[in-house]
């Protein structure tokens, strides 16, 4: 078995209040691109006016959205860096096939000097300020999990869930606290040959990616001073000016940090989005920070580790909304001619969020050591999520589980 704890360290009463009816609610589906040459906008953010209710489309620019009924006198709002937000009477959506197209922000640029022309003190002015920019209460979040395995070119397992978060103040020590409402999971272990590879954490993978809760896991003072900063061009969305701050580990540094980008709001100097990779100059160490297990008979290394992180703003505000890691790996055999390839993504998207009371609390709390493919049941019923929100599965994905399930139908 390889194990991968891949980053660092039944129902509720509030779902079963939040559950509406299948009459209850409008589900719409399209692909948001841009307006000029048609390309798609992966992991767009979409939200519904006087609520907390959110998506982000897939890789391949496609969403699908629930709203309730009660709120379909409302706006829809999409978001993407670099392009006008765009404003959409949710009454005039289509059902299916909407082409939601943005367009690109073009205005001139203010110099950068204009706060700071050192980037480090602006990430540090961002880790200051995360008090007073990222919620101060405790709240109850629903989430889309999901995971997939593919060995070389096919999948070979998929697991998704609805997941009750209890989300922490992000002043406090406490961790943040998962549990699965709704589960399903399909896999083809034959597939695997000899290795049966599994991911360890689930959604708290995703929860420590939560850089403004858990700041050790990419910058703390202590360790700045193994990284350097600089700056990247600036944009914009929706006139909100954002800087781009461009982050390594410096050469002197021996062990495996992070390389990417920050996204920083130049108004409140909350960070908005973050998309970073695991350096692999190192393969054995970069490969043990991640493996908890592996076979005897084979050597383990990563040829990618990249993430993802968004935030969202609302009142003032900002909140977790999406995290996306991707993880791939060469499995190199002793005695076999051939090399196996694993690829792992792992994402979850916040969809709505209400403040926690006594009475809304997690009663079955996963283990942070929880693999979900072991918790989760087999795909079957289409309605399975009902009224909740999902990411929409890219093309791969969809065909992947109609395979899988036949080949397993063969074999019984």
């Amino acid at each position: 078995m390889l194990s991968l704890p891949v980053c660092l360290p039944s129902q509720n009463n509030f779902q079963k209040n939040f559950q509406k009816n299948d009459s209850d609610y409008v589900e719409f589906s399209g692909k948001i691109v841009d307006v000029k040459n048609g390309d798609v906008l992966p992991f767009a953010t979409l939200s519904v006016e006087g609520s907390n209710i959110t998506t982000v489309s897939n890789s391949e620019g496609e969403f699908s959205l629930k709203i309730p009924k009660e709120f379909q006198d409302k706006t829809l709002t999409v978001s993407y860096i670099g392009y006008k937000n765009r404003i959409l009477k949710i009454s005039e959506l289509k059902q299916e096939n909407s082409r939601i197209t943005l367009e690109p922000m073009i205005v001139s640029l203010p110099e950068i000097n204009v706060i700071s022309t050192d980037a480090e003190n602006l990430v540090l002015s961002v880790l200051e300020n995360r008090y007073k920019n990222y919620p101060e209460e405790e709240l109850l979040m629903t989430a889309f999990y999901r995971e997939t395995i593919k060995k070389n070119r096919s999948y070979v397992s998929l697991s998704e869930a609805i997941v009750d978060i209890l989300k922490q103040p992000y002043s406090s020590f406490r961790q943040d606290q998962a549990e699965l409402y709704k589960s399903r999971k399909q896999s083809d272990y034959k597939k695997m040959d000899t290795l049966v590879f599994k991911l360890m954490g689930g959604p708290y993978n995703s929860l420590y990616m939560d850089v403004m809760k858990n700041p050790d896991y990419l910058f703390t003072e202590s360790i700045l001073d193994n990284y350097e900063f600089s700056f990247d061009r600036t944009t914009y969305i929706d006139h909100q000016l954002i800087y781009i701050v461009n982050f390594k580990q410096r050469p002197f540094v021996n062990i495996p940090l992070y390389y990417g980008k920050l996204y920083i709001d130049a108004e409140s100097l909350a960070l908005r989005s973050a998309i970073f990779h695991l350096d692999l100059t190192d393969k054995e160490k970069s490969a043990s920070m991640l493996i908890r297990k592996k076979p005897l008979n084979a050597k383990v290394f990563l040829t990618n580790a990249s993430y993802r992180m968004d935030y969202i703003e609302k009142n003032g505000k900002w909140y977790y909304n999406y995290s996306r890691i991707e993880l791939d790996f060469k499995i190199d055999w002793k005695r076999k001619l051939f090399n196996s390839n694993y690829y792992t993504v792992v994402e979850m998207a916040v969809t709505n969020w209400e403040k926690a009371t006594e009475e809304k609390k997690l009663k079955n709390k996963l283990r942070p050591t929880v693999i979900i493919a072991d918790e989760a049941s087999g795909f079957s019923d289409p309605e399975f999520w009902g009224s909740y929100n999902v990411i929409e599965p890219e093309k791969p994905i969809e065909s992947a589980i109609k395979k899988i399930q036949k080949q397993l139908e063969k074999r019984k």
